[in-house]
């Protein structure tokens, strides 16, 4: 897969992690190991942007 359209998917994927996120911090009631589970998800996407931009290949 080409970087620049890999990467997009990827951000997307982080904000809509982040959106999820929000939302179950909002309300009292949610599951702490949702709450964990979405934060190492956006973590490990956030650690593979990080990456593919530091490599130096995104056009």
């Amino acid at each position: 897969m080409p970087v620049q359209p890999h990467l997009v998917e990827l951000e997307r994927k982080h904000h809509a992690l982040e959106v999820e996120l929000t939302t179950a911090l909002a309300h009292p009631s949610s599951d702490d190991l949702k709450i964990a589970e979405l934060k190492r998800k956006k973590l490990i996407l956030k650690d593979e942007i990080e990456k593919l931009k530091s490599t130096g290949t995104v056009h």
